[in-house]
């Protein structure tokens, strides 16, 4: 047939060209040539015959997949990482040792909140990026994890039991690897750090006390500085923010060396962390405010449900008594109906409120389990953490830091990490950026013993 030939009329029309060359089409099974108008008339009907079977081909392959996608089915696409694909079922099966390797990389994104991060961490790990054989034959070897790749495993929601097409989202015949709370929460972050919106991490996380450290002598912030010596090594200090912007008229505290701060902060910190009676109390306290909040949570949820049934009940009859009552009546009811329902906007309101409620207690809940579990091996892991790892931990333990080098002292104010439970919001919101304190709003800290002068000297 001639409509194999080509390959639409745009082919057809190149082809006719060839006719200005002396070239003509002549068909044996079929009576006609290009050599006569008639002969020219029906190749180009029978083209576009050809042109209309292939879109209807096109149109009903691509709703046959849309179809199977609404359906939750896997199109044999390569499967993501986690996944083997089952030609025969036209599933994805999960690969538990891969599954708890994305697990970890939500988990991990969370902790170190960075892509790059994460990637580095994986890579040190030695896990690699799986290599593939495509249908040409081409081979494709295991390779390190680059940012990207992990940016779309942290994005992919297959993990979350989907699929997703035309921007739809629809459940999926496979088995989700990733629980819908964690994966709301990695994307939150995600989001937040979209084209410079959110908040980012200390501009240099080396510094484990940014942020929490103060001077003892006017009561304002320690900033963070940092110089090089004649070999050009760079040296690390905390500099009074008063004494930075005024010299020493702001005040007479001097700089003090970053390495020998931290040292003497984290020997501090290694101490708290390493007393059984404050992780059983952790413990403790989560669990009886979990049960609490649990219980007052549930029971308002539901008295709403009890009340949304008792308006559906009542709305329902309204609606079949509407039709048959007419004038002020009829008014009377459809009034009412409204009323009704917006009564009903509310509760569904205050009901998903309480769903959140639960979410951000099965939250924190986790977070606290998982601090618990950091304190415990507190001491033995702290080498293996990265920077970044350090910092938020120091952070969590650490409320403020105030010194005072010309009396030699260092006081530790440490978060009361058995305070009453509370449940988290189910995404994270943006922390305000640091501030100082007004003169007359001093730091409160916890008394502590003085630290020599000495072990607190400046580096050089």
């Amino acid at each position: 047939m001639v409509e194999q030939v080509v390959v639409g009329l745009a082919g057809a029309e190149r082809a006719v060209d060839e006719d200005q060359k002396d070239v003509t089409f002549v068909s044996t099974t079929q009576n006609f040539n290009t050599t006569n108008s008639m002969g020219r008339l029906t190749l180009n009907i029978l083209l576009s015959f050809a042109q209309f079977e292939r879109e209807m081909i096109a149109e009903r392959t691509r709703d046959k997949m849309a179809a199977a996608r609404k359906r939750g089915k896997w199109l044999g696409s390569r499967p993501p990482y986690g996944y083997l694909g089952d030609h025969d079922k036209k599933q994805l099966v999960v690969i538990e040792e891969e599954a708890e390797r994305v697990r970890t990389m939500f988990r991990m994104y969370l902790r170190l909140g960075s892509v790059n991060a994460v990637a580095k961490r994986i890579n040190d790990l030695g896990w690699m990026k799986k290599g593939y054989r495509a249908k040409t034959g081409r081979v494709t070897p295991p390779r390190k994890y680059r940012d990207k790749d992990v940016h779309t495993i942290l994005r992919n929601v297959t993990y979350l039991g989907k699929v997703e097409f035309n921007g739809e989202l629809y459940e999926g015949e496979h088995e989700a690897i990733v629980s819908e709370e964690l994966f709301a929460r990695v994307q939150s972050v995600l989001s937040s750090k979209a084209c410079g919106r959110g908040r980012r991490r200390g501009r240099n996380p080396e510094y484990l006390l940014q942020g929490i450290a103060w001077c003892g002598l006017c009561g304002k912030r320690i900033t963070t500085t940092a110089g090089r010596g004649r070999n050009k090594e760079v040296y690390r200090y905390y500099l009074c923010s008063n004494r930075g912007r005024k010299g020493r008229d702001g005040c007479d505290h001097p700089r003090l060396g970053a390495e020998e701060l931290e040292e003497l902060v984290v020997s501090r910190v290694k101490a708290r962390c390493t007393e059984p009676l404050l992780r059983e109390e952790i413990v403790a306290r989560m669990e009886v405010g979990r049960v609490e909040a649990m219980a007052a949570i549930t029971s308002e949820r539901e008295r709403i449900v009890a009340d949304e049934a008792k308006l559906h009940a009542e709305g329902r009859k309204l609606m079949d008594a509407i039709g048959s009552e007419t004038g002020t009546q009829g008014k009377l009811l459809a009034e009412r109906i409204g009323e009704i329902e917006a009564r009903l906007d509310v509760l569904t309101t205050e009901r998903c409120s309480l769903d959140a409620q639960l979410r951000g207690l099965q939250n924190a809940t986790e977070q606290v389990r998982a601090t618990v579990n950091i304190l415990e091996v507190f001491d033995t892991v702290w080498d293996e953490f990265e920077a970044a790892e350090k910092q938020d931990l120091v952070h969590l333990v650490v409320k403020r830091v105030v010194v005072n080098e010309p009396e030699g002292k260092l006081d530790l104010e440490f978060h009361d990490l058995a305070a009453p439970f509370e449940p988290l919001a189910t995404e994270p919101e943006d922390e305000p950026d640091d501030e100082e304190q007004p003169d007359d709003e001093a730091p409160a800290v916890a008394p502590s013993a003085p630290v020599s002068a000495q072990a607190m000297e400046a580096s050089p």
